[in-house]
């Protein structure tokens, strides 16, 4: 248990280092490509995001996370599962760019044709990676991870800027996009130890499928949830206004997965090899929530605090419009990384139908709440479908009280102080800010080190553990 600790402890420090450079480097590229690009640049490309998810799911299938809940994994499964997945990289590209023009005649765009049959190309190359990723996951290998996606990051960004000053617009982005797949790609399979051989035999797969086909189809629909409000936008409103929505979307997305994917790299992986203890999985889980809860909501509440002031001076005043949504949807970004902690603690108890069930009662209640808000505009939309996300987090303890046995009221412990604290101290700032009434730079700055010091200080006044336990770790590694 003390090896299983460390090696979570290394994984968190590795994933909370390589994400918040990962994010960094987003941020920079970010602010330099929303210059030189406009919201309808942004729309374009956010139109197709869920073809590109859905077929992404589609190809890896489920087969990563199956793969990390077997207790013995042998080179025919991973070469299985490498067959399986580049094979249907291939058929899903070829059938996505037989549909490229329906997809430009849904969205009323031609220019869309064209543009699709290149981004789609992101999946068709990610799919000759997932049976590394899957050796990643399993083994806990964090650092070789992330050292490739910074690197594809990096080299990504570059590219993305140099064609964006070319003009190439909307086409930069996909171009980025596919770079940045490419690269990360390449480099899994640099530094990964394991290699696929020529023989396809697709047996193996057998005895993982009835596990990985429910996973597939919970990501699937999962992936449709979270990418279903661009799809709608993209039909009922313009392409200006899909952009705005995109880049709030986008830096709410680089809040949320700073916490998620560090937690994320860990998480399950470890959940696994503790589900046969159920109290020490419960220690376990929890110690994890209040972690999250600990970074989350203070970074998630903080990004809304300081919109108006970044979005003026990082992406100019074209992008204020976007602010509204950007506080709204960080409401639910501060909870997904609890509810992505739930998701693997179920998977982990190879209760793959709930977190099935979970994602299509979640879709479908989101689908019948857009129809009926769509006539009262884009925040409503936005709002409407933030409410559902959230609430669904009762769903999620639901099944994990009946998993190992932990109360509704254990968990509120675990997150509502941490939330509330966060919010209070934002909150707080939010008013002191709009009375002082100074120039954006300086209110920028001042908000983040009002925020961080008065957050840091209130959880050291409430002797927080995870505070306590957090610096701990990284003064034994210095």
């Amino acid at each position: 248990m003390s090896e299983l600790k460390e090696k979570t402890a290394k994984g968190l420090l590795w994933g909370g280092f390589s994400n918040g450079l990962q994010q960094l480097l987003n941020l920079l590229f970010g602010i330099f490509l929303a210059r030189l690009l406009t919201p309808a640049d942004y729309g374009m490309v956010g139109m197709l995001s869920i073809f590109v998810m859905v077929a992404s799911t589609l190809q890896d299938s489920g087969f990563t996370n199956a793969l990390a809940n077997k207790k013995e994994v042998s080179h025919a499964d991973y070469n299985a599962v490498f067959w399986f997945s580049t094979l249907m990289g291939l058929l899903l590209y070829l059938l996505l760019f037989l549909s490229a023009p329906l997809i430009a005649a849904f969205f009323g765009k031609p220019e869309l044709e064209p543009l699709s049959r290149l981004l789609f190309l992101g999946f068709l190359i990610s799919s000759t990676g997932t049976a590394h990723n899957a050796v990643f996951f399993k083994q806990l290998m964090v650092k070789q991870k992330a050292l490739a996606q910074l690197i594809a990051l990096a080299v990504s960004g570059v590219t993305g800027i140099s064609l964006a000053l070319c003009g190439m617009a909307y086409w930069g982005i996909a171009l980025q996009t596919v770079t940045y797949i490419g690269v990360c790609t390449g480099l899994y399979w640099c530094f990964s130890p394991w290699r696929p051989s020529w023989k396809i035999d697709f047996r193996p797969l057998k005895p993982l499928f009835a596990f990985s086909s429910k996973l597939l189809l919970t990501n699937l629909f999962t992936q449709i949830n979270n990418n279903l409000l661009s799809a709608l936008l993209g039909h009922l409103y313009t392409a200006r206004e899909v952009g705005h929505y995109t880049q709030a979307n986008k830096w709410t997305t680089m809040g949320h997965v700073l916490v998620a994917n560090m937690v994320n790299g860990v998480a399950q992986p470890v959940f696994a090899q503790v589900v046969d203890d159920t109290p020490r999985q419960r220690q376990v889980f929890r110690k994890l929530l209040r972690f999250t809860s600990f970074v989350s909501f203070p970074a998630l509440f903080g990004l809304a605090l300081i919109a108006p002031e970044l979005i003026h001076l990082a992406l100019t005043d074209k992008w204020l419009p976007c602010v509204p949504l950007l506080r709204i949807l960080c409401i639910w970004s501060a909870f997904l990384p609890i509810q992505q902690l739930y998701y693997n603690l179920i998977i982990s108890h190879r209760q793959s139908n709930v977190a099935l069930g979970n994602a299509v009662l979640i879709g479908l209640l989101q689908l019948l709440l857009m129809f009926l808000v769509y006539p009262y505009g884009i925040i409503w939309m936005v709002t409407a479908s933030v409410a559902i996300h959230v609430s669904s987090l009762l769903l999620w303890q639901h099944f994990a009280h009946r998993a190992m046995g932990i109360t509704l009221s254990e968990a509120l412990r675990d997150v509502l102080p941490f939330a509330g604290i966060a919010l209070g101290v934002m909150g707080g700032i939010h008013l002191l800010m709009e009375w002082l009434h100074l120039a954006s730079l300086p209110t920028l700055l001042l908000k983040i080190l009002l925020g961080a010091t008065l957050y840091l200080a209130l959880m050291a006044a409430s002797r927080a553990v995870v505070l306590r336990e957090s610096l701990h770790y990284l003064l034994k590694k210095k």
